[in-house]
């Protein structure tokens, strides 16, 4: 094969946004949005991770910039959004609402969706509500958010990640483990941040701790900061608590919305936070979808296998989208 042939696998230099505002939703909430790449390219959208996890800049680098228009932002409560860590009026239907419109105030009339762990929950719902409105999708690190997901997140890590697990558990009062995300949830809305951000940075902690395949002490750093940990903790917690706001079994019940669109579902072997048995049951749930298992990596998008996939599903995406009418 010419070298010239050969799929990318890096990502691509580092780019500035062309445009970028605040999107006021409600009373309460207002949403970061930006764009960057090619203003009259293909549309792709960019669901970040969490939820409460936030955008950034790096992310950018997975799309080719002369081929795309690339769409971040973050959600209610995340990132850049107001207010930070806001659980009120913070439900799924309302993030998929967010997002159409968005699309309309950008004047998008289809897009491609890319979305990784928590992205990937807020892909399938968008895509099952609004499949007019999708090109095709770029799945990572499958999260559905059923109650035995939940629960592995919230003690089975603890049998691989046994140190991070008891430093995790180590808030937690005996008489609330019967519980865990529900009194994570009631405590980390104390609105004394001595109460609470002590909280949130354990519970990010914990997840960054978790994430990869070898230990990644900047990820666990990022996680850790205030503003990050906070809608991290805050967020995950709420919606673990409240089942995501959709019927159980719902995202893989209606997958029939959207199996006609091409996708590509990139998974770990080794991914403690979202273990592969999610991401087998999206595939076999989606036959027509292309199913990449990277063997030597973990939940993280940073990992260097999970990078290399994405690069390459969405410069796959470059000819497949095309087809789709």
């Amino acid at each position: 094969m010419r070298e010239q042939d050969r799929p990318r696998t890096e990502l691509y230099p580092p780019i500035e946004p062309h445009a970028s505002g605040m999107l006021r939703l409600d009373g309460l909430h207002a949403m970061y949005w930006e764009e960057s790449g090619n203003p009259d390219g293909v549309p792709i959208l960019y669901l970040h991770g969490g939820p409460g996890g936030g955008t950034s800049p790096r992310a950018r680098r997975f799309f080719d910039p002369q081929h795309y228009r690339i769409v971040l932002f973050d959600q209610r409560g995340a990132g850049r959004s107001t207010p930070v860590g806001e659980t009120r009026d913070n439900t799924t239907p309302l993030l998929i609402d967010d997002i159409e419109a968005l699309r309309e105030h950008l004047g998008i009339d289809q897009w491609l969706v890319f979305g990784g762990s928590w992205g990937s929950t807020l892909a399938l719902a968008y895509g099952e509500a609004h499949a007019d409105r999708c090109l095709g999708f770029v799945l990572r690190g499958i999260f559905l958010c059923t109650d035995e997901e939940v629960e592995w997140f919230l003690n089975g890590i603890g049998r691989f990640f046994p140190e991070a697990w008891r430093e995790f558990m180590a808030h937690v009062p005996k008489e609330a483990r019967g519980d865990i995300a529900r009194w994570f949830s009631e405590a980390l809305n104390n609105a004394d941040p001595i109460v609470h951000m002590p909280l949130a940075r354990a519970w990010s902690r914990y997840e960054a701790s978790c994430s990869s395949l070898l230990p990644n002490p900047s990820l666990v750093a990022h996680l850790e900061e205030d503003r990050v940990a906070l809608g991290i903790a805050r967020l995950e917690s709420h919606y673990f608590v409240n089942r995501i706001f959709l019927a159980p079994g719902q995202l893989l019940r209606e997958i029939g919305k959207i199996r006609h669109l091409p996708c590509v579902i990139i998974q770990g072997r080794y991914d403690m936070i979202c273990p592969i048995s999610t991401a087998d049951g999206l595939a076999r749930a989606w036959p027509e979808a292309q199913y990449v298992i990277v063997e030597d990596a973990g939940h993280s998008a940073w990992e260097p296998g999970i990078m290399a996939a994405l690069v390459m599903a969405c410069e796959k995406m470059k000819t497949v989208a095309a087809q789709v009418e």
